[in-house]
Protein backbone atom coordinates (compact mmCIF):
# COMPACT_ATOMS: atom_id res chain seq x y z
CA UNK A 1 0.00 0.00 0.00
CA UNK A 2 0.98 3.10 -0.92
CA UNK A 3 0.57 5.90 1.49
CA UNK A 4 -0.86 9.15 -1.26
CA UNK A 5 -0.92 11.50 1.78
CA UNK A 6 0.99 14.71 0.29
CA UNK A 7 4.57 16.01 2.19
CA UNK A 8 4.09 18.92 4.29
CA UNK A 9 5.16 22.06 2.97
CA UNK A 10 8.18 22.99 3.86
CA UNK A 11 8.40 26.56 5.73
CA UNK A 12 10.25 29.61 6.99
CA UNK A 13 8.49 32.02 9.40
CA UNK A 14 9.33 35.66 9.53
CA UNK A 15 8.93 38.32 11.90
CA UNK A 16 10.41 41.78 12.75
CA UNK A 17 10.32 44.85 15.06
CA UNK A 18 11.05 48.48 15.01
CA UNK A 19 14.29 49.27 16.93
CA UNK A 20 13.90 50.10 20.17
CA UNK A 21 9.97 48.06 20.30
CA UNK A 22 9.54 44.81 22.17
CA UNK A 23 11.68 42.76 20.73
CA UNK A 24 10.99 39.62 23.00
CA UNK A 25 7.53 40.06 22.85
CA UNK A 26 8.20 40.31 19.32
CA UNK A 27 9.91 37.04 19.16
CA UNK A 28 7.15 35.26 21.60
CA UNK A 29 4.65 35.95 18.32
CA UNK A 30 6.61 34.77 16.11
CA UNK A 31 7.09 31.36 18.00
CA UNK A 32 3.18 31.49 17.87
CA UNK A 33 3.76 31.74 14.15
CA UNK A 34 5.25 28.82 13.74
CA UNK A 35 2.68 27.21 15.90
CA UNK A 36 -0.42 27.89 13.87
CA UNK A 37 1.67 27.12 10.97
CA UNK A 38 2.12 23.60 12.17
CA UNK A 39 -1.38 23.14 12.79
CA UNK A 40 -1.90 24.07 9.21
CA UNK A 41 0.42 21.57 8.41
CA UNK A 42 3.67 22.96 7.54
CA UNK A 43 6.94 22.06 8.55
CA UNK A 44 8.65 25.18 9.54
CA UNK A 45 12.87 24.69 9.07
CA UNK A 46 13.84 27.77 10.39
CA UNK A 47 12.89 31.48 11.30
CA UNK A 48 14.15 34.60 10.83
CA UNK A 49 13.83 38.03 12.86
CA UNK A 50 14.99 41.11 12.12
CA UNK A 51 15.31 44.92 13.65
CA UNK A 52 14.23 47.28 11.35
CA UNK A 53 14.61 51.48 11.21
CA UNK A 54 11.23 51.64 9.70
CA UNK A 55 9.01 48.79 8.09
CA UNK A 56 9.95 48.74 4.54
CA UNK A 57 6.88 50.18 1.96
CA UNK A 58 7.94 47.77 -0.34
CA UNK A 59 9.33 44.69 1.34
CA UNK A 60 8.27 45.14 5.06
CA UNK A 61 12.17 43.81 5.61
CA UNK A 62 15.38 45.57 4.87
CA UNK A 63 16.83 44.56 1.34
CA UNK A 64 19.59 42.34 3.23
CA UNK A 65 17.03 40.58 4.95
CA UNK A 66 15.44 39.79 1.87
CA UNK A 67 18.82 38.54 -0.19
CA UNK A 68 19.73 36.52 3.14
CA UNK A 69 15.94 34.93 3.07
CA UNK A 70 15.76 33.87 -0.78
CA UNK A 71 19.68 32.76 -0.31
CA UNK A 72 18.03 29.79 2.10
CA UNK A 73 14.82 29.34 0.44
CA UNK A 74 17.32 28.12 -2.69
CA UNK A 75 19.88 26.12 -0.64
CA UNK A 76 16.87 24.28 1.84
CA UNK A 77 14.10 23.50 -0.89
CA UNK A 78 11.75 26.04 0.79
CA UNK A 79 8.00 26.20 -0.52
CA UNK A 80 6.24 28.93 1.89
CA UNK A 81 7.39 31.62 3.53
CA UNK A 82 4.90 33.38 6.12
CA UNK A 83 5.32 36.43 8.06
CA UNK A 84 4.16 37.37 11.62
CA UNK A 85 2.45 40.72 10.65
CA UNK A 86 -0.01 41.79 7.74
CA UNK A 87 1.56 42.31 4.13
CA UNK A 88 0.15 44.85 2.01
CA UNK A 89 -0.80 43.88 -1.64
CA UNK A 90 2.89 45.63 -2.85
CA UNK A 91 5.01 43.96 -0.36
CA UNK A 92 3.61 40.29 -0.93
CA UNK A 93 3.47 40.48 -4.91
CA UNK A 94 7.22 42.01 -4.42
CA UNK A 95 8.24 39.26 -1.93
CA UNK A 96 6.85 36.05 -4.12
CA UNK A 97 8.93 38.08 -7.03
CA UNK A 98 11.68 38.14 -5.23
CA UNK A 99 11.51 34.39 -3.23
CA UNK A 100 9.77 32.79 -5.90
CA UNK A 101 7.48 30.72 -3.63
CA UNK A 102 4.20 31.46 -2.27
CA UNK A 103 4.50 34.22 0.75
CA UNK A 104 1.51 34.24 2.85
CA UNK A 105 0.96 36.75 6.58
CA UNK A 106 -0.42 35.83 9.66
CA UNK A 107 -3.99 36.62 8.97
CA UNK A 108 -4.61 35.08 5.97
CA UNK A 109 -2.30 31.56 7.67
CA UNK A 110 -5.32 31.82 10.19
CA UNK A 111 -8.08 32.14 7.87
CA UNK A 112 -6.44 29.03 5.87
CA UNK A 113 -6.96 27.06 9.43
CA UNK A 114 -10.72 28.00 9.89
CA UNK A 115 -11.59 27.36 6.38
CA UNK A 116 -9.74 23.86 7.35
CA UNK A 117 -11.56 23.27 10.41
CA UNK A 118 -15.15 24.44 9.42
CA UNK A 119 -17.49 22.03 9.75
CA UNK A 120 -21.33 23.34 9.45
CA UNK A 121 -22.89 25.73 7.04
CA UNK A 122 -22.38 28.99 8.82
CA UNK A 123 -18.81 28.31 9.72
CA UNK A 124 -18.31 27.88 6.55
CA UNK A 125 -20.23 31.07 5.45
CA UNK A 126 -18.28 33.10 8.24
CA UNK A 127 -14.90 31.84 7.07
CA UNK A 128 -15.50 31.80 3.27
CA UNK A 129 -16.58 36.04 4.08
CA UNK A 130 -13.83 37.13 6.32
CA UNK A 131 -11.60 35.23 3.32
CA UNK A 132 -13.06 37.51 0.13
CA UNK A 133 -13.40 40.35 2.08
CA UNK A 134 -9.22 39.67 2.78
CA UNK A 135 -8.75 39.25 -0.77
CA UNK A 136 -10.85 41.72 -2.09
CA UNK A 137 -7.92 44.46 -2.11
CA UNK A 138 -5.64 41.86 -3.10
CA UNK A 139 -6.79 40.39 -6.63
CA UNK A 140 -3.21 40.84 -8.41
CA UNK A 141 -2.56 38.20 -10.83
CA UNK A 142 -0.28 36.68 -8.26
CA UNK A 143 -2.57 36.15 -5.28
CA UNK A 144 -5.68 35.44 -7.45
CA UNK A 145 -4.39 32.37 -8.82
CA UNK A 146 -2.29 30.95 -6.12
CA UNK A 147 -4.70 27.78 -5.68
CA UNK A 148 -3.47 27.15 -9.39
CA UNK A 149 0.06 27.64 -8.93
CA UNK A 150 1.20 26.42 -5.65
CA UNK A 151 -1.65 24.83 -3.68
CA UNK A 152 -0.83 23.92 -0.12
CA UNK A 153 -1.54 26.33 2.69
CA UNK A 154 -2.86 29.31 2.35
CA UNK A 155 -4.77 28.75 -0.74
CA UNK A 156 -7.91 26.97 0.74
CA UNK A 157 -10.14 29.12 -1.46
CA UNK A 158 -14.09 30.03 0.00
CA UNK A 159 -15.37 25.93 -1.17
CA UNK A 160 -16.03 25.71 -5.07
CA UNK A 161 -16.29 29.39 -5.15
CA UNK A 162 -12.71 30.43 -7.74
CA UNK A 163 -11.28 33.79 -6.60
CA UNK A 164 -12.22 35.53 -9.72
CA UNK A 165 -10.34 38.72 -11.01
CA UNK A 166 -13.42 40.06 -11.86
CA UNK A 167 -13.96 42.14 -8.65
CA UNK A 168 -17.80 42.88 -9.30
CA UNK A 169 -18.36 39.29 -8.73
CA UNK A 170 -16.27 39.27 -5.77
CA UNK A 171 -18.10 41.95 -4.73
CA UNK A 172 -21.48 39.75 -5.40
CA UNK A 173 -20.96 37.10 -3.62
CA UNK A 174 -19.80 38.34 -0.57
CA UNK A 175 -23.35 40.95 -1.03
CA UNK A 176 -24.75 37.21 -1.34
CA UNK A 177 -23.00 35.46 1.89
CA UNK A 178 -23.92 38.67 4.10
CA UNK A 179 -27.28 38.36 3.44
CA UNK A 180 -27.00 34.63 4.18
CA UNK A 181 -25.82 35.57 7.62
CA UNK A 182 -27.96 37.77 8.42
CA UNK A 183 -30.42 35.23 8.11
CA UNK A 184 -28.39 33.18 10.72
CA UNK A 185 -28.12 35.89 12.63
CA UNK A 186 -32.23 36.36 12.84
CA UNK A 187 -32.49 32.23 13.37
CA UNK A 188 -29.89 32.83 16.39
CA UNK A 189 -31.73 35.57 17.92
CA UNK A 190 -35.15 33.70 17.68
CA UNK A 191 -32.98 30.41 19.73
CA UNK A 192 -31.65 33.06 22.06
CA UNK A 193 -35.10 34.41 23.08
CA UNK A 194 -36.53 30.96 23.72
CA UNK A 195 -33.30 30.28 26.28
CA UNK A 196 -33.88 33.80 28.19
CA UNK A 197 -35.73 32.23 31.40
CA UNK A 198 -31.81 30.75 32.49
CA UNK A 199 -28.74 32.31 33.43
CA UNK A 200 -26.23 32.01 30.53
CA UNK A 201 -22.68 31.52 31.15
CA UNK A 202 -20.77 31.71 28.33
CA UNK A 203 -16.48 30.43 27.94
CA UNK A 204 -13.77 32.78 26.67
CA UNK A 205 -10.26 32.41 26.64
CA UNK A 206 -7.24 31.93 24.03
CA UNK A 207 -7.26 29.24 21.34
CA UNK A 208 -6.26 25.99 22.99
CA UNK A 209 -6.63 26.93 26.77
CA UNK A 210 -8.88 24.23 27.57
CA UNK A 211 -12.40 26.26 26.69
CA UNK A 212 -14.21 22.83 25.35
CA UNK A 213 -12.57 20.45 27.53
CA UNK A 214 -14.16 22.30 30.27
CA UNK A 215 -17.83 22.32 28.33
CA UNK A 216 -17.43 18.52 28.47
CA UNK A 217 -16.64 17.74 31.58
CA UNK A 218 -19.52 20.91 32.92
CA UNK A 219 -21.98 19.00 30.66
CA UNK A 220 -21.18 15.83 29.47
CA UNK A 221 -21.50 17.03 25.87
CA UNK A 222 -18.38 15.43 23.82
CA UNK A 223 -17.52 18.82 22.07
CA UNK A 224 -14.49 17.90 20.05
CA UNK A 225 -11.14 18.62 21.70
CA UNK A 226 -7.43 18.42 20.39
CA UNK A 227 -4.09 20.03 21.66
CA UNK A 228 -3.99 22.44 18.22
CA UNK A 229 -4.98 26.03 17.95
CA UNK A 230 -8.72 26.83 17.06
CA UNK A 231 -9.77 23.03 17.28
CA UNK A 232 -13.64 23.86 17.42
CA UNK A 233 -15.26 26.81 15.21
CA UNK A 234 -19.23 26.42 16.05
CA UNK A 235 -20.67 27.73 18.65
CA UNK A 236 -22.09 24.95 20.94
CA UNK A 237 -24.95 26.05 23.68
CA UNK A 238 -25.65 23.40 26.45
CA UNK A 239 -27.93 23.35 29.49
CA UNK A 240 -26.16 22.21 32.98
CA UNK A 241 -27.29 21.54 36.36
CA UNK A 242 -25.96 23.87 39.28
CA UNK A 243 -25.86 23.31 43.32
CA UNK A 244 -29.33 23.22 44.32
CA UNK A 245 -31.33 22.05 41.49
CA UNK A 246 -31.07 24.82 38.95
CA UNK A 247 -29.88 24.70 35.42
CA UNK A 248 -28.33 27.08 33.60
CA UNK A 249 -26.86 27.47 29.69
CA UNK A 250 -23.35 27.37 28.95
CA UNK A 251 -21.72 27.76 25.27
CA UNK A 252 -18.61 27.45 24.21
CA UNK A 253 -17.16 29.97 21.48
CA UNK A 254 -14.33 30.18 19.54
CA UNK A 255 -10.91 30.90 20.94
CA UNK A 256 -9.29 34.28 20.26
CA UNK A 257 -5.82 34.68 19.17
CA UNK A 258 -3.42 37.81 19.07
CA UNK A 259 -3.58 39.54 15.86
CA UNK A 260 -6.71 37.94 15.01
CA UNK A 261 -8.14 38.94 11.55
CA UNK A 262 -10.26 41.81 11.98
CA UNK A 263 -12.70 40.36 8.88
CA UNK A 264 -12.65 37.42 11.14
CA UNK A 265 -13.93 38.56 14.21
CA UNK A 266 -17.07 40.79 11.94
CA UNK A 267 -17.66 37.73 9.62
CA UNK A 268 -17.64 35.37 13.21
CA UNK A 269 -20.46 37.82 14.63
CA UNK A 270 -23.31 36.20 15.14
CA UNK A 271 -21.05 33.23 16.88
CA UNK A 272 -19.44 35.83 19.06
CA UNK A 273 -22.80 37.35 19.86
CA UNK A 274 -23.17 34.62 22.35
CA UNK A 275 -20.34 36.37 24.68
CA UNK A 276 -22.37 39.49 24.51
CA UNK A 277 -25.23 37.90 25.59
CA UNK A 278 -24.47 35.94 28.27
CA UNK A 279 -25.11 37.13 31.88
CA UNK A 280 -21.70 35.62 33.14
CA UNK A 281 -18.06 35.20 31.18
CA UNK A 282 -16.03 32.22 32.18
CA UNK A 283 -12.67 33.34 31.26
CA UNK A 284 -10.70 30.23 30.96
CA UNK A 285 -6.63 31.27 31.13
CA UNK A 286 -4.16 28.04 30.66
CA UNK A 287 -1.54 29.02 33.34
CA UNK A 288 0.53 26.41 31.76
CA UNK A 289 1.57 28.47 28.91
CA UNK A 290 4.73 30.78 29.14
CA UNK A 291 2.97 33.92 27.31
CA UNK A 292 -0.09 33.43 29.79
CA UNK A 293 -0.09 36.85 31.13
CA UNK A 294 -0.14 38.18 27.52
CA UNK A 295 -3.05 35.84 26.39
CA UNK A 296 -4.79 37.06 29.42
CA UNK A 297 -4.43 40.88 28.14
CA UNK A 298 -5.88 39.27 24.06
CA UNK A 299 -8.57 38.43 25.90
CA UNK A 300 -9.63 41.13 27.86
CA UNK A 301 -8.89 43.59 24.04
CA UNK A 302 -10.95 41.31 22.72
CA UNK A 303 -13.94 41.38 24.90
CA UNK A 304 -13.24 45.34 24.68
CA UNK A 305 -14.06 45.22 21.13
CA UNK A 306 -16.92 42.86 21.42
CA UNK A 307 -18.29 46.04 24.29
CA UNK A 308 -18.08 42.58 26.95
CA UNK A 309 -14.98 44.22 28.51
CA UNK A 310 -17.00 44.80 31.97
CA UNK A 311 -19.52 41.61 32.10
CA UNK A 312 -19.95 39.53 35.30
CA UNK A 313 -16.62 37.02 34.94
CA UNK A 314 -15.32 34.15 36.50
CA UNK A 315 -11.68 33.93 35.79
CA UNK A 316 -10.77 30.08 35.50
CA UNK A 317 -6.95 29.21 35.72
CA UNK A 318 -6.90 25.89 34.05
CA UNK A 319 -3.86 22.94 33.52
CA UNK A 320 -2.69 23.47 37.52
CA UNK A 321 -2.04 20.20 37.15
CA UNK A 322 0.60 20.73 34.63
CA UNK A 323 2.31 23.34 37.14
CA UNK A 324 4.96 21.18 39.75
CA UNK A 325 6.45 24.27 41.89
CA UNK A 326 3.37 25.21 44.45
CA UNK A 327 5.33 29.05 44.21
CA UNK A 328 4.38 29.65 40.62
CA UNK A 329 0.64 28.22 41.57
CA UNK A 330 0.53 30.62 44.60
CA UNK A 331 2.06 33.89 42.10
CA UNK A 332 -0.82 33.32 39.80
CA UNK A 333 -3.41 32.76 42.45
CA UNK A 334 -2.01 36.54 43.91
CA UNK A 335 -1.11 37.55 40.42
CA UNK A 336 -5.46 37.02 39.51
CA UNK A 337 -7.75 37.93 42.45
CA UNK A 338 -10.73 36.29 42.97
CA UNK A 339 -9.69 33.46 40.48
CA UNK A 340 -10.30 29.62 40.59
CA UNK A 341 -7.10 26.78 39.79
CA UNK A 342 -8.37 23.62 38.32
CA UNK A 343 -7.82 21.00 36.00
CA UNK A 344 -10.71 20.46 33.10
CA UNK A 345 -8.71 17.46 31.77
CA UNK A 346 -8.29 15.95 35.31
CA UNK A 347 -11.24 17.44 37.30
CA UNK A 348 -9.89 18.45 39.63
CA UNK A 349 -11.73 21.66 41.46
CA UNK A 350 -14.63 21.12 39.51
CA UNK A 351 -17.19 21.30 42.53
CA UNK A 352 -15.66 24.66 43.59
CA UNK A 353 -16.07 25.89 40.32
CA UNK A 354 -19.99 25.48 40.43
CA UNK A 355 -20.34 26.59 43.74
CA UNK A 356 -18.58 29.60 42.18
CA UNK A 357 -20.68 29.81 39.09
CA UNK A 358 -23.77 29.52 41.83
CA UNK A 359 -22.32 31.85 43.57
CA UNK A 360 -22.08 34.52 40.73
CA UNK A 361 -25.46 34.47 39.86
CA UNK A 362 -26.56 35.51 43.74
CA UNK A 363 -24.24 38.13 43.09
CA UNK A 364 -25.88 40.11 40.12
CA UNK A 365 -29.42 38.60 40.93
CA UNK A 366 -32.43 40.04 43.70
CA UNK A 367 -33.00 37.73 46.65
CA UNK A 368 -36.46 36.86 47.66
CA UNK A 369 -38.28 34.80 49.95
CA UNK A 370 -41.36 32.51 48.16
CA UNK A 371 -43.83 30.68 50.15
CA UNK A 372 -45.15 28.39 47.24
CA UNK A 373 -48.76 26.48 49.76
CA UNK A 374 -49.08 22.77 49.00
CA UNK A 375 -51.81 23.55 46.99
CA UNK A 376 -49.37 25.63 44.04
CA UNK A 377 -46.78 22.70 43.93
CA UNK A 378 -47.80 22.54 40.80
CA UNK A 379 -46.05 25.43 39.99
CA UNK A 380 -42.41 23.92 41.91
CA UNK A 381 -40.68 23.04 38.59
CA UNK A 382 -41.14 26.91 37.37
CA UNK A 383 -39.90 28.01 39.99
CA UNK A 384 -36.75 25.80 39.61
CA UNK A 385 -36.32 27.17 36.51
CA UNK A 386 -36.67 30.88 36.48
CA UNK A 387 -34.63 30.94 39.94
CA UNK A 388 -31.62 29.80 41.91
CA UNK A 389 -32.48 27.93 44.95
CA UNK A 390 -30.48 28.49 48.14
CA UNK A 391 -32.82 27.55 51.08
CA UNK A 392 -36.12 25.37 51.35
CA UNK A 393 -38.02 25.20 54.61
CA UNK A 394 -41.19 23.05 54.88
CA UNK A 395 -43.59 24.02 57.17
CA UNK A 396 -47.67 23.40 57.97
CA UNK A 397 -48.30 26.66 55.49
CA UNK A 398 -45.97 25.11 52.62
CA UNK A 399 -43.08 25.53 51.13
CA UNK A 400 -40.49 28.50 52.23
CA UNK A 401 -37.68 29.39 49.66
CA UNK A 402 -34.98 31.39 49.67
CA UNK A 403 -34.17 32.10 45.81
CA UNK A 404 -32.22 34.61 43.64
CA UNK A 405 -33.43 35.62 40.63
CA UNK A 406 -31.13 37.59 38.06
CA UNK A 407 -32.25 40.78 36.81
CA UNK A 408 -32.91 39.31 33.35
CA UNK A 409 -35.33 37.29 34.32
CA UNK A 410 -37.02 39.06 37.09
CA UNK A 411 -39.68 40.18 34.72
CA UNK A 412 -40.61 36.22 34.22
CA UNK A 413 -40.49 35.43 37.88
CA UNK A 414 -42.90 38.35 38.73
CA UNK A 415 -45.23 37.10 36.58
CA UNK A 416 -45.48 33.62 38.75
CA UNK A 417 -44.67 34.82 41.79
CA UNK A 418 -45.16 38.27 42.84
CA UNK A 419 -48.31 36.92 45.18
CA UNK A 420 -46.40 34.32 47.16
CA UNK A 421 -43.80 36.53 48.01
CA UNK A 422 -42.96 37.30 51.82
Amino acid sequence: MFDNKPLPERAIAVGYERKGGNRKLAEEHLLELVFLAETAGAEVVETFFQEVERIHPGTAIGKGKVEEIKFYIEMKDIQLVIFDDDLSPVQAKNLENAFKVKVIDRSWLILDIFASRARTLEAKTQVELAQLKYLQPRLTRMWTHLSKQYGGIGTKGPGETQIETDRRIIKTRIQKLEKKLLHIDIQREQQRKGRDKLPRFALVGYTNAGKSTLMNILTDSGVYTEDKLFATLDTTVRTFPLPGGTKALISDTVGFIRKLPTHLVASFRSTLAEVAEADILIHVLDISNPFVEEQYQVVNDTLKELGAKNKPTILVLNKSDIIEDRSDLQYFENKYENSLLISAKRGINILALLDAFRQKIEDISNIYKVLLPYSASGLLPKLYDVCTISERSDNDDGSLFKVSVNNTHKELFYSFFEKYLV
